[in-house]
């Protein structure tokens, strides 16, 4: 439901200019039930970053994020060690804490805008990496973009989530979603039965990783016996939150695809199975340097990795790309608001997909995907949400957040219902996490 842009108080207009005095970062590292497939490679771990921001005038405030050097640069990922890539990013994470001390701003977008030069030199030199990919450096920066925009609400006297939205971007944020469908991930070692299972509890919307590990061919196999299995398991299960009464798929590459002949050749398959028109979008299929039109494929096609920049994101849209992919907890809050205002202004629709990231970030995301337009087809926000299928020890993560066992937090048949309770709470983001919080104790 769409009640146009938020009430922001008057203070908004003015905001301070905020020094950071103080700044430090800890990292835990939480373990994966079975090893995670993307990308052509695994994931055993998560490293969880708090970073903590104290302000010249004594404002403190903590901001959260889930390094995955996977997404962040695979070639990077494939050359070391989990452990090394993981020490590289945090590395990055203190350096640039050095560059925020030595940067007065306003609100968190314009530190971003400040810093990045420097945070993309710092990268470059402490990885070795002349090309090192630009989702490497943005993930490095999440928990400190949040940290800041914490401190940016504390320093102004914002209260929620709708009052620390910058005038910019508020039409973008202007909506109030009742309810937001969950994208149900799966991904290349995950039993079907599992699958089903996820189907029989609620879930409608079916996303399917494919660019699975190996040569372009052998991917192509694997990506098309896949989609067949799941779509044979899953063809004639009822799903009432469609239209058309049938599961919904998407698809996500994560550019893995090398060349269009590729993907149409699994479309075609998708035709042959009958599974074609239950496709609702296929995410980031091709490699980053395929640049030529995209949209003769039949499919609505959205970018996510290869979309750094507005720029970047004009280039997917003349191209044919017809979805943007939000992800406020891989690439900031303040890039995603940014990609949101353009996409709002080109009436692009959005969605916002996960990292695998920890409950309390699931919240920030949620508060993202909340407030924009609802999706075509599904009549609702729509969002990826993954970690409870894959951290071992979810459950304890899960006590850490400060609104632990709101009804918000929990998805009930494939969607998370947002009461008046999450709006004035904001999903609990601006609230205290004692338990990252004692890691500076």
């Amino acid at each position: 439901m769409a009640i146009g842009a938020p009430k922001i108080s008057t203070a908004a207009a003015k905001p301070h200019l905020i020094r950071v005095s103080k700044a430090a970062a800890q990292f835990e590292r939480e373990p994966l039930v079975r090893p995670f497939g993307f990308k052509g490679n695994y994931l055993t771990e998560l490293w969880q970053i708090a970073t903590r921001l104290t302000s010249a005038s004594g404002n403190t405030a903590t901001g959260l994020a889930t390094q995955s050097v996977l997404y962040g640069d695979a070639e990077l990922f494939a050359a070391h060690t989990e452990m090394k890539g993981n020490a590289m990013m945090f590395a990055l994470v203190q350096k640039t804490l050095d560059i925020v001390k030595a940067t007065a701003f306003t609100t968190p977008v314009d530190l971003q805008e400040k810093i990045l030069p420097r945070v993309i030199a710092a990268g470059k030199e402490i990885t070795g990496r002349a090309q090192l990919h630009y989702n490497f450096i943005l993930n490095a920066l999440v928990s400190i973009d949040n940290a800041a925009w914490l401190l940016y609400a504390a320093e102004n006297g914002y209260k929620t989530f709708n009052e620390m939205i910058p005038a910019p971007y508020r039409a973008a944020l202007g909506y109030r979603n009742k309810q937001i469908a969950v994208l149900f991930q799966v991904p290349y070692s995950m039993p079907v039965a599992d699958v089903v299972k996820a189907v029989e509890q609620g879930y409608f919307i079916i996303k399917i990783k494919t660019g699975y590990p190996g040569s372009q061919e052998e991917m192509l196999a694997f990506d098309m016996q896949r989609l067949t299995e799941i779509h044979h398991a899953l063809k004639d299960l009822p799903a009432s939150n469609t239209a058309h009464g049938r599961i919904w798929y998407t698809m996500d590459a994560n550019g893995r695809y090398a060349e269009k002949d590729t993907l149409r050749k699994y479309l075609s398959h998708a035709k042959t199975i009958g599974a074609f028109d239950r496709i609702l979008l296929y995410e980031e299929p091709f490699r980053e340097d395929l640049t030529e039109p995209v949209n003769d494929l039949g499919v609505r096609l959205g970018a996510d990795e290869s979309v750094h920049s507005e720029k970047d994101a004009l280039q997917r849209i003349s191209q044919g790309y017809s979805v943007l992919v939000l992800k406020g907890i891989a690439k900031t809050l303040s890039l995603s608001m940014r990609i949101a205002k353009l996409a709002e202004e080109r009436k692009i629709p959005c969605l916002c997909a996960d990292l695998t990231v920890n409950p309390v970030l699931i919240d920030w995301h949620k508060n993202l995907a909340a407030r924009l337009a609802p999706f075509p087809g599904i009549g609702m926000g729509l969002m990826e949400t993954n970690g409870d299928m894959n951290y071992k020890n979810w459950a304890a993560m899960k006590s850490y957040h400060p609104a632990a066992g709101a009804p918000w937090m929990e998805v009930q048949q494939g969607v998370f219902d947002l009461g008046p309770d999450f709006y004035a709470r904001s999903g609990g983001i601006l609230e205290e996490v004692k338990h990252y919080d004692d890691l500076f104790r």
